[in-house]
C-alpha cells in the first residue's frame, strides 16, 4: 500500500505522524504481552544484566511491560520478557548411597 504523503497538509501530516506511533505503541505491546504469556508466576527464569554475570530467580508478578523477578538472592528485578530464559528444574534421582533427608511432618 502507498500513501502519497505529498498532497498532505501540515495538520493532516501530524494526525499521521500520531497515528503511526499510536499504531506503532500497540504493536510493541501486543508483543510484549505474547512474550509474557510464555512465563508464569512462579517459574524460575533466567537473566543476564548488562556488565553482570547471569542472575537465576522466581516470577514474581506481571507489569505492564515488564515482569518482577525475585532472585535467589533476594533482590527485585524488573525484566522484560525478551530478556528471561526458562530455567529448567534438576529433578535427578538421588545417587546410590546418597542420604536423603525426609523433612515432612507427620
Amino acid at each position: 500500500m502507498k500513501i502519497d504523503i505529498d498532497g498532505l497538509t501540515e495538520a493532516e501530516l501530524t494526525d499521521l505522524n500520531h497515528r503511526i506511533v499510536a499504531r506503532l505503541k500497540f504493536l510493541h505491546q501486543m508483543r510484549t504481552h505474547s512474550k509474557m504469556l510464555e512465563f508464569r508466576i512462579g517459574q524460575r527464569v533466567s537473566f543476564q544484566p548488562q556488565g553482570r554475570d547471569p542472575l537465576t530467580g522466581v516470577i514474581a508478578k506481571y507489569n505492564r511491560q515488564t515482569v518482577s523477578v525475585i532472585t535467589e538472592n533476594g533482590q527485585q528485578w524488573k525484566v522484560a520478557p525478551s530478556f528471561l530464559r526458562a530455567v529448567e528444574i534438576d529433578i535427578t534421582p538421588p545417587r546410590a548411597g546418597a542420604q536423603v533427608l525426609n523433612l515432612s511432618r507427620k
